[in-house]
């Protein structure tokens, strides 16, 4: 099970070299303005734009492969459910004595380029960035909120250390299941119902690494002395640099490109 959505990798590039602080308001700007897309136009340019900016940050593109695989069930799921339920005015065709309309059709591929510009540009964040570097991005942009009382530091280390586990979680189940497969667990079967009992045994094992890995975790930062956000230094002062200027001048482009199509194409 290669589930690439936390995994850093290291690298020289523009978005790597970028400050923590940029890459997350650019992750959800990115966001933001593929949710605002809405004809075949701005979707075309929202996927030039998170493309290139992959290429930018020379990470190979069997990473998004693996991004993308976990999410696969849901992306056929959700394009059949749109495709055979979302009703529209121009029937394209009639499947089973059931209409199929041009406009569900067209709904269909734009959810699915949809979630996939918003998982690759999500990922991008993980890739070029540390956990340690994501929480002290984190940490610094919620730092205003500091001034009500709110946790910030806390917050931060918790984002953190959750994305930090999601693969090793991943390679724990992997090997779990490669376990359970040697002793007879038959994960291949064709019989739904003896393919969910056959994951039941999965499922004790994995909390019990995943407690045993949050006690070690802790001891670790217990025999280290830490003791919270308050008072502690930083190796690595979080500086902008001129990649910082790149990436923002061409998100601020991208976003002005996606506004006025929204204004001008219907």
């Amino acid at each position: 099970m290669k589930i690439s959505l936390g995994r850093f990798v290291p690298g020289n590039s523009l978005f790597h070299k970028a400050d923590p602080r940029t890459k997350i308001i650019w992750t959800v700007a990115m966001m933001v303005l593929v949710l605002m897309c809405r004809n075949y136009v701005e979707y075309a340019v929202a996927a030039v734009f998170v493309i290139a900016s992959f290429v930018a940050s020379k990470v190979s593109f069997k990473f998004i492969l693996q991004s993308l695989k976990p999410i696969l069930v849901l992306l056929i799921f959700t394009s059949l459910f749109n495709f055979l339920f979302y009703r529209g005015e121009n029937v394209a065709f009639m499947m089973w004595s059931k209409p199929i309309y041009w406009e569900s059709i067209a709904m269909s591929i734009k959810t699915v380029v949809r979630v996939v510009l918003l998982i690759i540009s999500a990922s991008l964040l993980t890739y070029t960035s540390s956990a340690v570097s994501i929480t002290d991005g984190l940490e610094s942009l919620m730092r205003p909120l500091g001034v009500i009382k709110v946790p910030v530091h806390e917050i931060a280390m918790m984002m953190s250390i959750a994305l930090r586990f999601i693969p090793t979680f991943a390679d724990e189940t992997d090997k779990i299941i490669k376990a359970q497969a040697a002793r007879g667990a038959e994960f291949d079967s064709r019989n739904v119902i003896k393919k969910v009992k056959s994951y039941i045994p999965v499922l004790i094992p994995l909390f019990i690494a995943a407690f045993k890995s949050a006690e070690d975790m802790s001891t670790a930062m217990e025999s280290r002395c830490y003791r919270g956000g308050k008072g502690r230094t930083r190796f690595k002062v979080l500086r902008f640099s001129s990649a910082d200027i790149v990436i923002t001048v061409a998100t601020v482009l991208f976003a002005a490109s996606i506004i006025v199509l929204h204004i001008f194409i219907k």
